[in-house]
């Protein structure tokens, strides 16, 4: 019997210690997980190159692909992700270019890049990853875009932007060919001209708002000149008409009807008037 409890006690205290090791490694595995386990993760929007820092032994390298949002999950090995943003961004390039005139003319090319999906290994290991545009992009653009404009004079350039852009994008769009790179459009914008040139355009502006107000005063005299002229023609007309119509009769009947009013009039009004044997008024004119 005693013997039995022996045997019951020791196996107590053997599982007992399994338990103790179990949780030790458990808790160890955990620590080690905290200390140098990776939960490699990729934003919204990305894609990302998940990679194995090289260890003791092994060469580490290329482990998997994760596409935003999302996480690689943790393990004891030294793994790191590179992200790479797959959606569309603008790419702004400002340059300052002497034109055929000699005038140094400065304005922004703008270009709009996308990445194809589902490419992250080859946009990392083949085009340097979220650095592919200053690798591989940059310096050929601003070449293309050089080399259609040094060669029209400082005006051209304004008048021809979207050919300019046109011209650029097919040129740059057979550069990307056969990458994993979209390019969705380009445009000019921010063209400045040197002060010398704005200011002459200023004066050039000023003076013809000059004599477009001169013009206006201009057409304002003609249209007053002309009034005036059309008015001097009325009265000429008027006084035509009443020359022509200023009878003798016509002057009896007025000289009867100012008779007849001053003789209704209640003031006493005295008034002596010449008339002939009718006893009319007589009218006519008084010679010197």
């Amino acid at each position: 019997m005693k013997k039995g409890i022996q045997q019951h006690n020791g196996l107590k205290t053997g599982i007992s210690i399994f338990s103790l090791l179990v949780v030790l490694l458990a808790g160890g595995l955990l620590v080690l997980l905290g200390i140098f386990g990776t939960n490699p993760n990729t934003p919204a929007g990305h894609e990302g190159y998940v990679y194995e820092k090289p260890r003791i032994f092994g060469k580490g390298g290329f482990r998997g692909e994760l596409k935003g949002p999302s996480n690689y999950g943790i393990s004891l090995w030294r793994n790191e992700v590179m992200n790479v943003d797959f959606r569309p961004k603008t790419y702004p390039e400002n340059f300052k270019i002497l034109a055929k005139d000699e005038l140094n003319i400065s304005f922004r090319f703008q270009s709009i890049i996308k990445v194809k999906p589902g490419t992250i290994r080859t946009v990392v290991e083949d085009y340097a990853g979220d650095a592919f545009y200053e690798r591989y992009i940059k310096e050929p653009l601003r070449a293309m875009v050089r080399k259609h404009v040094q060669y029209l004079k400082s005006r051209e350039i304004k008048e021809k932007r979207k050919e300019i852009a046109a011209a650029v994008s097919t040129d740059l769009q057979e550069h990307l060919k056969g990458t994993p790179f979209i390019l969705v459009s380009s445009v000019v914008g921010n063209i400045d001209y040197p002060p010398v040139v704005t200011q002459a355009v200023e004066k050039k502006l000023a003076a013809q708002q000059l004599l477009d107000e001169k013009e206006t005063q201009r057409e304002i005299a003609k249209k007053d000149a002309e009034i005036r002229i059309e008015e001097a023609k009325g009265i000429a007309e008027a006084q035509k008409i009443i020359n022509t119509t200023l009878t003798q009769n016509y002057l009896q009947h007025e000289a009867i009807q100012a008779q007849l009013k001053m003789a209704s009039s209640p003031n006493h009004t005295t008034v002596y008037i010449p008339a002939g044997a009718n006893g009319i008024p007589l009218i006519g004119t008084v010679n010197k």
